[in-house]
């Protein structure tokens, strides 16, 4: 099995077809596999021919793999988007969802994959469709292998929106009714995509940003356990590991990707990676010209 120039104990890249590599790992001993896999949208790294059928029939080959590898209580999460013809719109999350329950068919009980939660992660840029509505959200698939599994709130609480609010009857009457902590995220994640002037912005066309990896890493691993993305791009899933103290395999096929992120995956060791933290969006500042509505779009 031959890997790229970047190896470590901690981390390990395939320039290779993830196929080839996944049938390599053992049974049972990833706790995370996290991908983002192409949508046979005409992207530099996708071949032109790829369709719906393609889409399925590969998905369908690599989750077979991957739930394969996944130690009973890992966890599943793949993050996709829409399939768009002729502003026709195909929910690919679907088509996964469905593939899941295909392959659940023929695994015991203990080893079925169970749907958690589907994510949304909402974002406030985008492309602006003419004949549709601007799409501005994608959705994270998160299954479990089995009923019992890894799920850590505490590493992934945000920010509550009425810190000081209080119970105003029963037993904790004038006591905080939140979580020191913070609140649940929730299933809706609203966490800016990277565009141009994105502080994470590589030469990767569909780049995710760093936060959507490393809030999953978190509530769904423990520090040293082995995270698996098949699709890794320009490396952000392997970064996050880094970051979080996880062990990362993973593969991609497109050597110039892989120079990418084996500049990234060095940068994070190195503790100068730049990316933006998980903190809730800003909102505008409207003493600023650019925030404020031209009098030409007054009505």
């Amino acid at each position: 099995m031959k890997t790229i120039s970047f190896q470590s104990d901690d981390i390990r890249l395939y320039n290779e077809d993830c196929l080839k590599i996944l049938k390599k790992i053992d049974d049972e001993s990833v706790s995370l596999v996290v991908t983002s896999p192409p949508y046979c949208m005409g992207k530099e790294y996708e071949n032109i021919k790829d369709d719906i059928k393609s889409f399925s029939s590969l998905n369908e080959k690599v989750l077979r793999e991957s739930i394969r590898i996944l130690k009973k209580g890992g966890s599943l999460c793949w993050q996709v988007g829409f399939h768009i013809k002729d502003s026709v719109s195909i929910p690919l999350d679907i088509i996964i969802y469905n593939i899941i329950q295909k392959i659940n068919e023929n695994l015991e009980p203990d080893s079925q994959m169970l749907l958690r939660n589907r994510i949304i992660w909402t974002f406030g840029h985008g492309l602006n469709a003419e004949k549709r509505l601007s799409g501005r959200y994608e959705t994270i698939l998160w299954c479990t292998k089995g009923k019992e599994y890894t799920f850590n709130l505490d590493m992934i609480r945000v920010p509550q929106k009425y810190p000081g609010k209080k119970y105003y009857r029963g037993k904790k009457a004038g006591q905080f009714s939140g979580n020191p902590l913070g609140k649940n995220p929730s299933d809706v994640w609203e966490i800016p995509n990277v565009k141009a002037n994105h502080v994470e912005k590589t030469d990767h066309p569909c780049q995710f940003p760093i936060v959507i990896p490393q809030r999953l890493i978190r509530a769904l691993t423990n520090e040293n356990d082995v995270v698996v993305d098949p699709f890794f791009g320009s490396g952000t899933t392997a970064v996050a590991c880094v970051m979080e103290k996880r062990k990362f395999i993973g593969c991609e096929l497109k050597k110039e990707y892989v120079a990418i992120a084996e500049e990234r995956i060095a940068k994070a060791i190195e503790g100068t990676i730049e990316y933006r933290p998980d903190v809730p969006v800003i909102e505008p500042d409207l003493t600023q010209k650019v925030a404020q509505k031209p009098e030409d779009f007054k009505w």
